[in-house]
């Protein structure tokens, strides 16, 4: 019987490989990403994502950065340029549920046909605004799912969905405290 190398679009070859390597050496697992931004006018900004580190060491794998216009809607002042902050961090939540559905899939021999997600989440301005009132950030954050797959239970598509959300580093950022330190520098 001839081994699949290839399952929704991930190299379940590699995939092993990599697990392998990481449980020989913990140190792989480590990375330190980073994302750049330069304020433009308003409530646009230009992004930039393109060095990261892997295992201590820096990495040439992104030979130019992605680029990405943040900015508001019109009633919070901007002019729609882009998604603003937290649309990203709904966004980020669901790439990273998406990535962690078909690689996981792919490692259990699920074949995934569709897999799509819709993320929302609740904000409240007042603190942003100086207003005092509830916290700053969302105050619930909703996800919904849909698969489709020829050749899984809907016991099994629960269960890597359940995993999936216990495994996504967004979903444990977004639910768990983060120290987070910020240094100012003032230009001259």
């Amino acid at each position: 019987m001839a081994t699949i190398a290839n399952r929704n679009g991930v190299d379940v070859d590699r995939l092993v490989a990599t697990v392998g390597a990481v449980q020989g050496d913990p140190n792989l697992a480590k990375f330190t990403f980073r994302a750049r931004s330069s304020w433009q006018t308003g409530g646009r900004n230009k992004g930039e994502i393109r060095e990261f580190e892997h295992a201590g060491a820096p990495t040439t794998e992104r030979p130019q950065a992605f680029e990405l216009t943040g900015d508001e809607p019109p009633v919070l002042l901007g002019t729609n340029a882009g998604p603003n902050a937290v649309e990203l961090v709904l966004q980020a939540l669901a790439f990273c549920y998406a990535v962690g559905y078909a690689y996981n899939a792919a490692a259990k021999g699920i074949e995934i046909e569709e897999l799509r997600y819709e993320v929302e989440g609740d904000l409240d301005l007042h603190r942003f605004l100086g207003l005092g009132g509830p916290r700053a950030g969302f105050s619930a954050i909703r996800a919904k799912s849909w698969v489709r797959s020829p050749n899984a239970t809907l016991e099994q598509l629960e269960e890597l969905c359940q995993y999936v959300q216990d495994t996504s580093p967004v979903r444990d950022i977004l639910a768990n405290p983060v120290p987070v330190t910020t240094d100012l520098v003032v230009l001259d």
